[in-house]
């Protein structure tokens, strides 16, 4: 597992105002889970945003954004944001609101006993 620990304190901060934060060794990387469910990761120096299909192709207009490739496929409403796309504050902070603004929609895929 590698990811940079200032990038995850900054998602830390970030979502300090939100209930239910979990961080989960995931994706080669931390994955920050709000609501039990997967909201935003960090990986080495790298975000995966989970953005929803309805954010992902604009998205992918953005300078250091990819698409997460699994398995030799699109994950539509994922992605991968360089330090190039997260730079400054307010691109970050976007970053950060746009995977919250999904995790209220996304459904958890915890399985219930």
């Amino acid at each position: 597992m590698a990811y940079d620990e200032r990038v995850a304190n900054r998602i830390r901060e970030a979502l300090a105002n939100q209930p239910l934060v979990e961080e989960k060794i995931l994706f080669q990387g931390l994955a920050f889970m709000v609501d039990d469910k997967m909201c935003i990761c960090v990986r080495n120096d790298v975000l995966l945003c989970r953005i929803g299909p309805d954010e992902y192709e604009a998205a992918l207009e953005v300078n250091g954004v990819e698409p997460m490739i699994h398995n030799g496929r699109s994950m539509k409403g994922y992605v991968f944001v360089s330090p190039e796309g997260y730079a400054t504050w307010g691109a970050f902070e976007s970053w950060v609101n746009k995977c919250l603004s999904f995790n209220k929609l996304a459904k958890s895929s915890k399985k219930k006993k």
